[in-house]
Protein backbone atom coordinates (compact mmCIF):
# COMPACT_ATOMS: atom_id res chain seq x y z
CA UNK A 1 0.00 0.00 0.00
CA UNK A 2 1.21 3.24 -0.76
CA UNK A 3 1.26 5.39 2.23
CA UNK A 4 3.01 9.17 2.60
CA UNK A 5 4.33 8.38 5.81
CA UNK A 6 5.97 11.47 6.64
CA UNK A 7 4.73 14.02 4.02
CA UNK A 8 1.93 16.23 6.22
CA UNK A 9 2.88 18.82 3.62
CA UNK A 10 1.55 16.96 0.79
CA UNK A 11 -1.89 17.67 2.64
CA UNK A 12 -3.54 13.93 2.49
CA UNK A 13 -2.42 10.40 2.14
CA UNK A 14 -3.22 9.20 -0.83
CA UNK A 15 -3.92 5.94 -2.19
CA UNK A 16 -3.96 4.69 -6.01
CA UNK A 17 -5.85 1.58 -6.15
CA UNK A 18 -9.00 -0.05 -6.81
CA UNK A 19 -11.44 -2.83 -5.65
CA UNK A 20 -10.87 -6.19 -5.02
CA UNK A 21 -12.74 -8.08 -7.20
CA UNK A 22 -14.81 -7.41 -10.60
CA UNK A 23 -18.18 -7.07 -8.71
CA UNK A 24 -16.83 -4.58 -6.38
CA UNK A 25 -15.35 -2.60 -9.55
CA UNK A 26 -18.32 -2.27 -11.17
CA UNK A 27 -20.46 -0.84 -8.05
CA UNK A 28 -17.88 2.07 -8.15
CA UNK A 29 -17.11 1.83 -11.92
CA UNK A 30 -16.69 5.81 -12.70
CA UNK A 31 -19.01 7.21 -15.36
CA UNK A 32 -17.39 10.16 -17.40
CA UNK A 33 -17.51 12.78 -19.73
CA UNK A 34 -15.45 15.84 -21.00
CA UNK A 35 -17.19 19.67 -20.93
CA UNK A 36 -16.49 21.43 -24.07
CA UNK A 37 -13.98 23.40 -22.15
CA UNK A 38 -11.88 20.94 -21.46
CA UNK A 39 -12.95 19.79 -18.29
CA UNK A 40 -12.88 16.03 -17.17
CA UNK A 41 -15.88 14.64 -15.34
CA UNK A 42 -15.66 11.54 -13.61
CA UNK A 43 -18.74 10.31 -11.45
CA UNK A 44 -18.63 7.12 -8.79
CA UNK A 45 -21.74 6.39 -8.15
CA UNK A 46 -22.23 5.17 -3.95
CA UNK A 47 -26.60 5.26 -3.46
CA UNK A 48 -26.71 3.81 0.14
CA UNK A 49 -26.70 7.62 1.97
CA UNK A 50 -27.94 11.11 -0.06
CA UNK A 51 -24.73 12.39 0.13
CA UNK A 52 -22.19 13.34 -2.28
CA UNK A 53 -17.96 14.27 -1.95
CA UNK A 54 -17.76 16.85 -4.66
CA UNK A 55 -14.04 17.82 -5.58
CA UNK A 56 -12.50 19.77 -8.13
CA UNK A 57 -8.56 18.80 -8.82
CA UNK A 58 -6.27 21.26 -10.41
CA UNK A 59 -3.31 19.64 -12.46
CA UNK A 60 -1.41 22.03 -10.97
CA UNK A 61 0.76 21.68 -7.62
CA UNK A 62 4.19 22.49 -5.88
CA UNK A 63 6.57 20.69 -9.13
CA UNK A 64 5.01 23.22 -11.59
CA UNK A 65 6.51 26.02 -10.20
CA UNK A 66 8.51 28.79 -11.53
CA UNK A 67 12.37 28.47 -10.18
CA UNK A 68 12.72 30.82 -7.20
CA UNK A 69 8.65 30.42 -6.93
CA UNK A 70 8.47 27.50 -4.33
CA UNK A 71 5.33 27.87 -2.27
CA UNK A 72 3.38 29.70 -4.60
CA UNK A 73 0.81 26.33 -5.23
CA UNK A 74 0.63 25.97 -1.38
CA UNK A 75 0.25 29.71 -0.81
CA UNK A 76 -2.57 30.10 -3.68
CA UNK A 77 -4.19 26.97 -2.06
CA UNK A 78 -4.98 29.66 0.57
CA UNK A 79 -5.62 32.00 -1.19
CA UNK A 80 -8.60 30.45 -2.82
CA UNK A 81 -10.92 30.64 0.38
CA UNK A 82 -10.73 34.35 0.31
CA UNK A 83 -13.43 36.85 -1.44
CA UNK A 84 -14.90 36.45 -4.90
CA UNK A 85 -16.75 38.75 -6.81
CA UNK A 86 -19.95 37.12 -4.96
CA UNK A 87 -18.60 35.39 -1.64
CA UNK A 88 -17.34 38.27 1.03
CA UNK A 89 -14.03 37.18 2.63
CA UNK A 90 -14.12 34.13 5.52
CA UNK A 91 -17.44 33.12 4.22
CA UNK A 92 -16.97 30.18 1.94
CA UNK A 93 -16.22 27.42 4.69
CA UNK A 94 -18.91 29.09 6.45
CA UNK A 95 -21.59 28.68 3.74
CA UNK A 96 -20.71 24.98 3.77
CA UNK A 97 -20.66 24.67 7.34
CA UNK A 98 -24.03 26.34 7.34
CA UNK A 99 -25.12 23.75 4.51
CA UNK A 100 -24.34 21.13 6.55
CA UNK A 101 -20.97 20.00 4.97
CA UNK A 102 -17.48 20.18 5.42
CA UNK A 103 -14.87 21.43 3.46
CA UNK A 104 -11.10 22.05 2.88
CA UNK A 105 -8.08 21.36 0.47
CA UNK A 106 -5.00 20.36 -0.06
CA UNK A 107 -1.94 21.09 -2.16
CA UNK A 108 1.01 17.98 -3.60
CA UNK A 109 3.54 17.85 -5.91
CA UNK A 110 1.35 16.83 -8.49
CA UNK A 111 -1.84 18.35 -7.88
CA UNK A 112 -4.02 20.88 -5.82
CA UNK A 113 -7.66 19.53 -4.35
CA UNK A 114 -10.73 21.36 -3.20
CA UNK A 115 -13.32 19.12 -1.45
CA UNK A 116 -16.73 19.14 0.29
CA UNK A 117 -18.53 17.08 1.75
CA UNK A 118 -22.44 17.93 1.47
CA UNK A 119 -26.13 16.53 1.38
CA UNK A 120 -27.27 15.86 -2.43
CA UNK A 121 -29.53 19.03 -2.54
CA UNK A 122 -26.75 20.83 -1.66
CA UNK A 123 -24.61 19.76 -4.72
CA UNK A 124 -25.58 22.74 -7.04
CA UNK A 125 -24.60 25.19 -4.28
CA UNK A 126 -21.11 23.81 -3.79
CA UNK A 127 -20.33 23.80 -7.95
CA UNK A 128 -22.01 27.04 -8.09
CA UNK A 129 -19.08 28.36 -5.38
CA UNK A 130 -16.48 26.27 -6.89
CA UNK A 131 -16.94 27.64 -9.93
CA UNK A 132 -16.64 31.27 -8.79
CA UNK A 133 -13.67 31.06 -6.97
CA UNK A 134 -12.39 29.56 -10.16
CA UNK A 135 -13.37 33.16 -12.22
CA UNK A 136 -13.72 35.67 -10.00
CA UNK A 137 -11.50 35.09 -6.62
CA UNK A 138 -10.33 38.94 -5.79
CA UNK A 139 -6.90 39.27 -4.98
CA UNK A 140 -5.61 42.58 -3.26
CA UNK A 141 -2.07 43.43 -1.74
CA UNK A 142 -3.24 42.96 1.88
CA UNK A 143 -4.87 39.79 1.48
CA UNK A 144 -2.12 38.63 -0.07
CA UNK A 145 0.49 39.80 2.35
CA UNK A 146 -1.93 38.64 5.13
CA UNK A 147 -2.05 34.72 3.43
CA UNK A 148 1.79 35.08 3.22
CA UNK A 149 2.28 35.30 6.38
CA UNK A 150 0.25 32.30 7.67
CA UNK A 151 1.90 30.25 5.58
CA UNK A 152 5.56 31.86 6.75
CA UNK A 153 4.07 30.54 10.44
CA UNK A 154 2.76 27.51 8.90
CA UNK A 155 6.38 26.74 7.75
CA UNK A 156 8.46 27.41 11.35
CA UNK A 157 5.36 25.49 12.81
CA UNK A 158 5.64 22.49 10.84
CA UNK A 159 9.07 22.20 9.10
CA UNK A 160 11.77 24.25 10.43
CA UNK A 161 10.62 23.60 14.31
CA UNK A 162 10.48 19.78 13.47
CA UNK A 163 13.70 18.48 12.85
CA UNK A 164 12.39 15.11 11.32
CA UNK A 165 10.81 17.50 8.48
CA UNK A 166 14.26 19.42 8.37
CA UNK A 167 16.20 16.56 8.00
CA UNK A 168 13.42 14.79 5.17
CA UNK A 169 13.86 17.77 3.44
CA UNK A 170 17.61 17.61 3.47
CA UNK A 171 16.90 14.06 2.24
CA UNK A 172 14.54 15.23 -1.00
CA UNK A 173 16.64 17.97 -1.70
CA UNK A 174 19.50 15.04 -2.56
CA UNK A 175 17.54 12.40 -4.22
CA UNK A 176 15.79 14.79 -6.25
CA UNK A 177 18.70 16.73 -7.41
CA UNK A 178 17.29 19.50 -9.99
CA UNK A 179 14.07 18.04 -9.94
CA UNK A 180 11.28 19.86 -8.81
CA UNK A 181 10.35 17.04 -6.27
CA UNK A 182 13.58 18.34 -4.56
CA UNK A 183 12.04 21.60 -3.44
CA UNK A 184 9.15 21.66 -0.47
CA UNK A 185 5.64 21.50 -1.53
CA UNK A 186 5.24 24.50 1.93
CA UNK A 187 8.46 26.40 -0.01
CA UNK A 188 11.68 27.59 0.77
CA UNK A 189 11.44 30.30 3.71
CA UNK A 190 12.77 32.99 1.48
CA UNK A 191 11.11 32.77 -1.86
CA UNK A 192 8.12 32.23 0.23
CA UNK A 193 9.01 35.88 2.10
CA UNK A 194 9.83 36.89 -1.57
CA UNK A 195 6.23 35.88 -3.61
CA UNK A 196 4.46 38.90 -4.24
CA UNK A 197 1.04 39.79 -5.46
CA UNK A 198 1.71 39.52 -9.09
CA UNK A 199 2.94 36.06 -8.40
CA UNK A 200 0.29 34.81 -7.50
CA UNK A 201 -2.38 36.77 -10.27
CA UNK A 202 0.15 35.10 -12.80
CA UNK A 203 -0.35 31.83 -11.65
CA UNK A 204 -4.20 32.25 -10.84
CA UNK A 205 -4.55 33.23 -14.47
CA UNK A 206 -2.45 30.80 -16.16
CA UNK A 207 -3.34 27.46 -14.20
CA UNK A 208 -6.44 28.05 -12.74
CA UNK A 209 -8.20 27.28 -16.12
CA UNK A 210 -11.44 24.28 -16.69
CA UNK A 211 -9.09 22.14 -18.97
CA UNK A 212 -6.35 22.04 -16.27
CA UNK A 213 -9.08 20.46 -13.90
CA UNK A 214 -10.68 17.13 -13.10
CA UNK A 215 -13.98 17.52 -11.51
CA UNK A 216 -15.11 14.06 -9.40
CA UNK A 217 -18.19 13.77 -7.70
CA UNK A 218 -18.64 10.53 -5.69
CA UNK A 219 -22.06 9.66 -3.94
CA UNK A 220 -25.71 9.43 -4.51
CA UNK A 221 -25.64 10.84 -8.67
CA UNK A 222 -25.27 9.41 -11.21
CA UNK A 223 -23.67 11.13 -14.44
CA UNK A 224 -27.16 11.88 -16.41
CA UNK A 225 -28.08 13.34 -13.30
CA UNK A 226 -24.79 16.19 -13.11
CA UNK A 227 -24.01 16.44 -16.59
CA UNK A 228 -27.02 18.94 -16.94
CA UNK A 229 -25.53 21.42 -14.19
CA UNK A 230 -21.97 20.40 -14.82
CA UNK A 231 -22.47 21.83 -18.24
CA UNK A 232 -24.33 25.03 -16.82
CA UNK A 233 -22.11 25.81 -14.06
CA UNK A 234 -18.93 24.71 -15.50
CA UNK A 235 -19.39 24.36 -19.26
CA UNK A 236 -19.92 28.27 -19.50
CA UNK A 237 -16.14 29.04 -18.02
CA UNK A 238 -13.68 30.10 -20.49
CA UNK A 239 -10.46 27.84 -20.70
CA UNK A 240 -7.63 30.04 -20.73
CA UNK A 241 -5.85 28.42 -24.53
CA UNK A 242 -2.48 28.92 -23.62
CA UNK A 243 -1.62 26.05 -21.10
CA UNK A 244 0.80 23.97 -22.16
CA UNK A 245 1.70 20.01 -21.20
CA UNK A 246 4.22 19.81 -18.26
CA UNK A 247 7.97 18.92 -19.44
CA UNK A 248 9.50 18.15 -16.39
CA UNK A 249 13.20 16.68 -16.37
CA UNK A 250 13.89 13.38 -15.67
CA UNK A 251 14.97 12.09 -12.23
CA UNK A 252 18.91 12.17 -12.34
CA UNK A 253 19.84 8.36 -10.95
CA UNK A 254 22.27 8.64 -7.48
CA UNK A 255 25.94 8.38 -8.36
CA UNK A 256 27.25 7.62 -4.60
CA UNK A 257 25.74 7.15 -1.53
CA UNK A 258 26.16 9.68 1.15
CA UNK A 259 25.19 10.07 4.77
CA UNK A 260 22.91 13.06 6.27
CA UNK A 261 22.62 13.73 9.72
CA UNK A 262 20.59 16.41 11.62
CA UNK A 263 21.13 16.53 15.47
CA UNK A 264 18.28 19.09 17.18
CA UNK A 265 17.35 19.08 21.50
CA UNK A 266 13.78 18.67 19.97
CA UNK A 267 14.94 15.43 19.43
CA UNK A 268 12.15 12.88 21.10
CA UNK A 269 12.89 9.55 19.04
CA UNK A 270 16.33 9.25 17.26
CA UNK A 271 16.18 7.23 13.93
CA UNK A 272 18.26 5.92 10.87
CA UNK A 273 16.74 5.87 7.38
CA UNK A 274 17.79 4.97 4.02
CA UNK A 275 16.07 5.97 0.87
CA UNK A 276 16.75 4.43 -2.61
CA UNK A 277 15.39 5.79 -5.72
CA UNK A 278 12.48 3.79 -7.10
CA UNK A 279 9.35 3.76 -9.69
CA UNK A 280 6.48 4.77 -9.80
CA UNK A 281 3.01 3.63 -11.35
CA UNK A 282 2.45 6.88 -13.73
CA UNK A 283 5.80 5.92 -15.61
CA UNK A 284 4.68 3.33 -18.40
CA UNK A 285 7.94 1.49 -18.35
CA UNK A 286 7.46 0.81 -14.83
CA UNK A 287 5.19 -2.53 -15.33
CA UNK A 288 4.97 -4.26 -12.47
CA UNK A 289 7.68 -2.83 -10.47
CA UNK A 290 5.36 -0.78 -8.50
CA UNK A 291 3.04 -3.23 -7.51
CA UNK A 292 5.80 -5.76 -6.21
CA UNK A 293 7.88 -3.03 -4.59
CA UNK A 294 4.33 -2.60 -2.92
CA UNK A 295 4.27 -6.46 -1.93
CA UNK A 296 7.85 -6.32 -0.63
CA UNK A 297 7.92 -3.50 1.75
CA UNK A 298 4.93 -4.79 3.11
CA UNK A 299 7.00 -8.11 3.20
CA UNK A 300 9.81 -6.15 4.88
CA UNK A 301 8.15 -3.58 7.18
CA UNK A 302 4.32 -3.63 6.66
CA UNK A 303 3.78 -3.72 10.44
CA UNK A 304 4.16 -6.01 13.32
CA UNK A 305 4.80 -9.04 11.58
CA UNK A 306 7.59 -8.06 9.49
CA UNK A 307 10.55 -8.94 8.70
CA UNK A 308 12.31 -6.12 10.24
CA UNK A 309 9.97 -5.49 13.28
CA UNK A 310 10.29 -9.43 14.15
CA UNK A 311 14.21 -9.37 14.08
CA UNK A 312 14.71 -5.69 15.14
CA UNK A 313 12.45 -5.48 17.47
CA UNK A 314 10.81 -8.52 18.74
CA UNK A 315 14.02 -10.86 18.28
CA UNK A 316 17.38 -8.86 18.68
CA UNK A 317 15.57 -6.09 20.91
CA UNK A 318 18.27 -3.64 19.10
CA UNK A 319 14.72 -1.52 18.18
CA UNK A 320 11.14 0.58 18.97
CA UNK A 321 9.59 0.69 15.91
CA UNK A 322 10.94 -1.10 12.57
CA UNK A 323 9.47 -0.22 8.84
CA UNK A 324 10.02 -0.20 5.48
CA UNK A 325 7.80 1.79 2.59
CA UNK A 326 7.90 3.13 -0.80
CA UNK A 327 6.52 5.89 -2.32
CA UNK A 328 4.96 5.47 -6.15
CA UNK A 329 2.35 7.02 -6.62
CA UNK A 330 4.07 10.57 -8.01
CA UNK A 331 3.92 11.65 -11.16
CA UNK A 332 7.85 11.11 -11.83
CA UNK A 333 10.00 8.27 -10.24
CA UNK A 334 9.63 8.05 -6.18
CA UNK A 335 11.92 6.40 -3.56
CA UNK A 336 11.83 2.83 -1.53
CA UNK A 337 12.67 3.51 2.23
CA UNK A 338 13.45 1.37 5.19
CA UNK A 339 13.76 2.61 8.62
CA UNK A 340 14.03 2.08 12.68
CA UNK A 341 13.83 3.32 16.20
CA UNK A 342 16.72 2.50 18.39
CA UNK A 343 16.25 1.10 21.17
CA UNK A 344 17.99 2.68 24.11
CA UNK A 345 21.80 2.58 24.35
CA UNK A 346 22.10 1.07 20.66
CA UNK A 347 23.91 2.77 17.63
CA UNK A 348 22.21 3.91 14.37
CA UNK A 349 25.35 1.98 12.87
CA UNK A 350 24.12 -1.10 14.64
CA UNK A 351 20.35 -0.52 13.20
CA UNK A 352 21.61 -0.24 9.64
CA UNK A 353 23.77 -3.54 10.21
CA UNK A 354 21.55 -5.25 11.18
CA UNK A 355 18.48 -4.21 8.99
CA UNK A 356 20.35 -4.64 6.05
CA UNK A 357 21.05 -8.41 7.31
CA UNK A 358 17.44 -8.91 6.87
CA UNK A 359 17.30 -6.74 3.58
CA UNK A 360 20.35 -8.88 2.13
CA UNK A 361 18.60 -12.14 2.84
CA UNK A 362 15.27 -11.37 1.36
CA UNK A 363 17.25 -10.09 -1.86
CA UNK A 364 18.56 -13.73 -2.07
CA UNK A 365 15.97 -15.58 -1.59
CA UNK A 366 12.58 -13.49 -1.63
CA UNK A 367 9.78 -14.13 0.51
CA UNK A 368 7.89 -17.39 0.95
CA UNK A 369 4.75 -18.11 -0.05
CA UNK A 370 3.00 -17.91 3.12
CA UNK A 371 4.19 -14.03 3.23
CA UNK A 372 3.72 -12.96 -0.55
CA UNK A 373 -0.22 -14.44 -0.09
CA UNK A 374 -0.18 -12.65 3.18
CA UNK A 375 1.01 -9.05 1.87
CA UNK A 376 -1.21 -9.68 -1.20
CA UNK A 377 -4.46 -10.58 1.19
CA UNK A 378 -3.36 -7.30 3.06
CA UNK A 379 -2.71 -4.94 0.75
CA UNK A 380 -6.15 -5.92 -1.38
CA UNK A 381 -8.28 -5.87 1.75
CA UNK A 382 -6.98 -2.55 2.70
CA UNK A 383 -8.39 -1.63 -0.63
CA UNK A 384 -11.57 -2.67 0.17
CA UNK A 385 -12.06 -1.05 3.00
CA UNK A 386 -11.42 2.34 1.51
CA UNK A 387 -14.75 1.31 -0.25
CA UNK A 388 -16.57 2.91 2.69
CA UNK A 389 -15.65 6.22 2.11
CA UNK A 390 -16.98 8.16 -0.61
CA UNK A 391 -13.63 10.65 -0.25
CA UNK A 392 -11.15 7.64 -0.68
CA UNK A 393 -12.38 6.64 -3.67
CA UNK A 394 -12.74 10.48 -5.01
CA UNK A 395 -8.84 10.96 -3.93
CA UNK A 396 -7.95 7.47 -5.21
CA UNK A 397 -9.30 8.50 -8.81
CA UNK A 398 -9.29 11.91 -8.97
CA UNK A 399 -5.56 12.00 -7.64
CA UNK A 400 -4.96 8.81 -10.49
CA UNK A 401 -6.37 11.31 -12.84
CA UNK A 402 -4.60 14.42 -12.34
CA UNK A 403 -1.40 12.68 -12.23
CA UNK A 404 -2.61 11.62 -15.98
CA UNK A 405 -3.21 7.86 -15.13
CA UNK A 406 -5.54 5.86 -16.87
CA UNK A 407 -9.02 4.29 -14.89
CA UNK A 408 -7.73 1.15 -16.32
CA UNK A 409 -4.62 1.11 -14.46
CA UNK A 410 -7.06 1.40 -11.11
CA UNK A 411 -9.04 -0.99 -12.15
CA UNK A 412 -6.44 -3.48 -13.00
CA UNK A 413 -4.29 -2.77 -9.90
CA UNK A 414 -5.89 -5.44 -7.55
CA UNK A 415 -5.83 -8.60 -10.29
CA UNK A 416 -2.45 -7.50 -11.29
CA UNK A 417 -1.16 -7.14 -7.54
CA UNK A 418 -2.52 -10.99 -7.30
CA UNK A 419 -1.03 -12.35 -10.08
CA UNK A 420 2.66 -11.61 -8.58
CA UNK A 421 5.45 -14.55 -8.07
CA UNK A 422 7.54 -14.44 -5.20
CA UNK A 423 10.82 -14.22 -7.86
CA UNK A 424 8.82 -11.17 -9.57
CA UNK A 425 8.91 -9.40 -5.88
CA UNK A 426 12.74 -10.41 -5.30
CA UNK A 427 13.50 -9.59 -8.81
CA UNK A 428 11.72 -6.09 -8.16
CA UNK A 429 13.26 -5.09 -5.02
CA UNK A 430 16.64 -6.33 -6.28
CA UNK A 431 16.33 -4.29 -9.41
CA UNK A 432 16.43 -0.76 -7.10
CA UNK A 433 18.69 -1.79 -4.25
CA UNK A 434 21.36 -4.34 -5.11
CA UNK A 435 24.46 -2.54 -5.90
CA UNK A 436 22.73 0.71 -5.96
CA UNK A 437 23.97 4.06 -4.32
CA UNK A 438 21.48 5.50 -1.47
CA UNK A 439 20.81 8.06 0.97
CA UNK A 440 21.09 7.44 4.85
CA UNK A 441 19.72 9.76 7.10
CA UNK A 442 20.78 9.96 10.79
CA UNK A 443 18.39 12.08 13.36
CA UNK A 444 20.24 12.18 16.51
CA UNK A 445 20.12 14.00 19.76
CA UNK A 446 22.88 16.32 21.03
CA UNK A 447 25.23 14.50 22.99
CA UNK A 448 25.46 15.30 26.82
Amino acid sequence: MRTLKTLALAGAALIFSAGANASDTDEWAPETFTLENGMEVLVLPDHRAPVVTHMVWYRVGAADELPGKSGIAHLFEHLMFKATDDIPAGEFSKIVARNGGQDNAFTSWDYTAYFQRVAKDRLETMMEMEAERMTDLILTEDVFVSERDVVREERRQRVDNNPGSILFEMMMADLFVDHPYGIPVIGFMDEVEALSLEDATDFYGYWYGPEKTVLVVAGDITAAELKPMAEEIYGVIEPKGDLQERDWPEVKPLTESKTLTHTDPKVRQEAWDEYWQGTSYSLPEAGLDPHALDVATQILGGGRTSRLYQALVEEQKIAVDAYAWTWNDLKASGFISVGASPARGVSLDALSVAAHEVIDEFLENGPTEEELARAKSNLVASEIFQRDSQMAMAQIYGSARARGDSLEAIAAWPDEVESLTAEQVRTALAKYLSDKPSITTHLLRPEN
